[in-house]
């Protein structure tokens, strides 16, 4: 017989984990109110950084930095969707390893920066963050759930989630500032193609990191949205070319160097995406897959390739970028028309996928990399370090493949763990065999929710249920979850 466990039990069953997070509630104030004015005398006029190498303890700040917000909290993310156990311990250690780079970023000597650099001045915003995910994250585990605090529960587990969200993303841009302020890039007149460049990039990098999500867990999702997936992308991709049209040339101004490029590629991406959105019903009303998504992307490889450029590993890194782009707008077009057949995956139960569906999902992550690399001042730095193309490129490939790696550990955390273990079932032609821990991965996604990120006790009364029907039917995973626990 399981016995739902009272609420002072409960409670003190938390109290190391509360403590835990007392502490570092009280510590992630002291980098705050203990950091200092760095130095910036030794800065060029027309600057923003000086001479000085980067000394040892800015490269941990970095690493750690890194380590914390680039890997830990995302998977404490996904952990949180999930409802493990092991949420909190690793968010609690990001914590500690945020606040540890926070601190050092205020002990460094060596190179020094501009006060109004963009690193530092985003880090205030994405630490006071940090500090309420802490301070929800410790009113949930405390239960408070009777009068008022029933009705405020509801409100805060929802900043919780949204923040948690959010975080991965504020994450990724503020490790972009942080290299770009350590290179004192992006200054006056590089301001604007430096932008350009790094919000490029990083939509592909997104734009692959979702088809990631959809191929793997997405399908059943996608399937009751009543939508293709081209409506969504033909959708961005109309809204995005909007935007270009009027923002990459200073109208009332003389037309100059790659203005006409950008402007045009704005227009054919509007009206591309209008036409997406339009092909993405069938005559009777019903989602139809398209090739538009994959034909935008192939034209505009083409036309990035033939991108005119200054320097000489600037043209080829811009080429490589348009073939590798041109390549994902061919592979996609493949996939939808020969590989799925128009469908919207190809299987019904959304839990198989073909190699192929890899490839012009990664190249979208290449071709992200790629673009991010290839600004004006990097191209400069390169050139001048002795490295040729080709080097530069396969470390940008590198980079590529370790994001890809990750998003899909991600999805395989969140794959093998978002419900309860069930029983081995023989797969059809013996193509795969039994997972690990006789776990049939939860591929068909009923409970994914690309809307919402779940909260902390969230769905607590089905699994209830769940448990009451049959004793035997538990995850390890989810043992010690921040809802209501039970026991035998």
């Amino acid at each position: 017989m399981m016995k739902p466990i009272s609420g002072g039990r409960a409670r003190m069953a938390d109290m190391p984990l509360l403590s835990s997070f007392t502490f570092l509630l009280a510590l992630a104030a002291l980098p705050m109110a203990s950091a200092h004015d760095h130095d910036s005398s030794h800065i060029p006029e027309g600057q923003a950084v000086s001479a000085e190498p980067l000394d040892a303890t800015l490269w941990v700040h970095i690493f750690v930095q890194m380590a914390a917000w680039g890997v830990i909290f995302p998977l404490g993310m996904v952990l949180g969707i999930v409802k493990s156990r092991w949420h909190v311990p690793v968010q609690v250690a990001g914590t500690a390893l945020a606040i540890l780079g926070h601190a050092l970023g205020h002990m460094h000597s060596g190179r020094e920066f501009l006060h109004s650099n963009v690193h530092s001045k985003f880090a205030t915003p994405l630490s006071l963050l940090l500090f309420a995910q802490i301070l929800m994250g410790i009113y949930l585990k405390l239960h408070l759930e009777k009068g008022i605090n029933g009705k405020i529960r509801r409100f805060v587990k929802l900043g919780h989630g949204i923040i948690g969200k959010a975080l991965p993303v504020l994450s990724w841009t503020q490790m972009l500032f942080g290299g770009i302020t350590a290179l004192g890039f992006c200054q006056g007149d590089h301001l604007g193609q430096c932008l350009a460049h790094f919000i490029m990039g990083s939509a592909f990098i997104a734009y692959g990191t979702i088809l990631t999500i959809l191929l793997l867990v997405g399908q059943l999702w996608l399937k009751r949205t009543g939508r293709s997936q081209e409506f969504f992308d033909s959708a961005v991709i109309a809204a995005w070319g909007c935007v270009n049209t009027f923002t990459e040339h200073r109208w009332g101004t003389a037309w100059v160097k790659n203005d006409w490029q950008h402007t045009t590629m704005g227009i054919v991406w509007w009206a591309a995406g209008l036409a997406g959105v339009w092909l993405s019903k069938d005559r009777d009303g019903r989602p139809q897959r398209n090739f538009i998504p994959g034909f935008v992307l192939l034209i505009t490889g083409w036309a990035m390739s033939a991108h005119p450029q200054e320097l000489m590993i600037s043209a080829e890194t811009h080429k490589m970028f348009g073939y590798t782009l041109m390549a994902a707008g061919v592979t996609r077009i493949i996939e939808v028309s020969f590989v799925v057949r128009d469908r919207t995956g190809i299987s019904e139960d959304g839990r198989q996928s073909n190699s192929f569906q890899y490839v012009p999902v990664f190249l979208l992550y290449a071709s992200g990399f790629l673009f991010m690399g290839a600004t004006e001042e990097q191209m400069l730095l390169v050139a001048g370090s002795g490295m040729d193309h080709v080097a530069y490129i396969l470390i940008l490939y590198s980079l590529a493949f370790l994001v890809f790696l990750f998003v899909n550990i991600l999805i395989n955390v969140y794959d093998r763990n978002a419900i309860p273990a069930l029983p081995n079932k023989g797969l059809e032609n013996g193509r795969l065999g039994p997972r690990l821990n006789g776990n049939v991965p939860v591929s068909d996604a009923q409970e994914f929710e690309l809307e919402g990120l779940m909260s902390d006790d969230e769905d607590a009364e089905p699994r209830r249920k769940l448990g009451d029907d049959d004793s035997s039917f538990e995850s390890p995973s989810t043992v010690g979850k921040n809802s209501d626990g039970v026991a035998h």
